[in-house]
């Protein structure tokens, strides 16, 4: 597998996904010789792996032959995030609405290898059979360290300025920061009540609808003043050109359909990341869009039997870059990175007998 591109295989690849058409390798080759010197023979030499990773097709013969990014290319071609973040946002090469072509992407590239697919398996089979020898009490003591260290990340990716400890001490006592703003103590609270809610409720989450993620958004923006229905007004992102969708129409339509693509995926980590990423991209609420996206991902994890993510190693500013670079070029790989990260730390730490 391709795991990074050299400085002009992502040239090449940016040249590919300007055009809707496809591009020939004597036009790729017209408009790399303006920067550098590349003979035919390098090109197709750059060409060749690409192909065999399945980032990019062919389609015609000869000099007729076009060159087009496949829907893994798209979703998943290696990104340098270093690089990319150094760009001002202003200036950064991006897809600035919602792209409705998003869902068949999802559809038609598969987010986890076969080899992933059997290491998630695994951890998952693993960790059925480790809870079962757990008693009672161990277990509520687990779904206890996995609230308080889930409302901890899930809020500081927020910008909440709890520690881990007085998280800790709020869940566990009602024992409020000092210094701290209450409206911080409400939405970790609100973590807690969230997943106490898709944990006992987790067999309803094997089919998602919108009440459902409307109930879920309800219980994470309770007494923060934030509207609790799909939002009817625009709203922008922090740091990005893309602007999500403006119509409440369109929005509905969105919601609905990401529910069918993520009910007619058989496999739960794809379904738990497609709710991640997807509801964070869609934006149906007017505010508490990325923890709601969040918390779904754990409840359909939960509907299939899988642990659930606390997040607690995660970087912050990696997992916001994460989700930029899917707002901004669709791209997941970065996710995906993180999400597998968090997988294995997940079931490396909780549950385990």
């Amino acid at each position: 597998m391709l795991e990074t591109l050299t400085k002009r295989q992502v040239a090449i690849t940016h040249l590919i996904a300007s055009s809707t058409q496809g591009m020939t390798a004597p036009l790729i080759l017209q408009e790399l010789k303006a920067s550098e010197k590349i003979s035919q023979a390098t090109l197709s030499r750059d060409l060749r792996p690409l192909m065999d990773a399945g980032y990019i097709s062919q389609q015609g013969r000869a000099r007729a032959t076009t060159y087009a990014l496949t829907a893994k290319g798209k979703l998943f071609l290696p990104v340098d995030v270093t690089s990319y973040f150094q760009i001002d946002a202003d200036s950064r090469t991006v897809i600035p609405r919602f792209n409705f072509e998003i869902f068949s992407l999802f559809s038609n590239a598969p987010i986890f290898s076969p080899s992933e697919k059997k290491t998630l398996t695994l951890l998952t089979k693993n960790y059925q059979a480790a809870e079962k020898k757990l008693s009672d009490t161990i277990l509520q003591k687990e779904w206890e360290r996995v609230t308080v260290e889930f409302s901890w990340k899930s809020s500081a990716i927020e910008g909440n300025t709890y520690s881990l400890l007085e998280t800790e001490t709020l869940i566990r006592d009602g024992i409020e920061a000092k210094g701290k703003k209450r409206e911080e103590a409400t939405m970790i609270l609100n973590h807690k009540n969230a997943l106490k809610f898709i944990r006992e409720n987790a067999t309803d989450f094997k089919k998602l609808t919108i009440p459902l993620i409307e109930q879920v958004h309800k219980i994470l923006v309770g007494e923060l003043e934030i509207k609790a229905l799909l939002r009817k007004t625009p709203v922008g992102i922090t740091g990005s050109q893309y602007r999500p969708l403006d119509n409440e129409h369109q929005i509905r339509e969105a919601i609905e359909k990401m529910c069918v693509l993520i009910n007619d995926e058989p496999f739960t980590f794809s379904k738990s990341a497609q709710a991640i990423l997807l509801t964070s991209y869609i934006q149906p609420f007017e505010d508490g869009n990325k923890r709601t996206a969040r918390v779904l991902g754990n409840a359909l994890l939960l509907a299939g039997g899988v642990f659930p993510l606390s997040l607690r190693s995660v970087d912050v500013d990696d997992y916001k870059r994460a989700i930029l670079l899917f707002y901004e070029i669709n791209n997941l790989s970065f996710f995906k990175k993180i999400f597998l990260a968090q997988a294995h730390f997940s079931a490396d730490n909780y549950f385990v007998a």
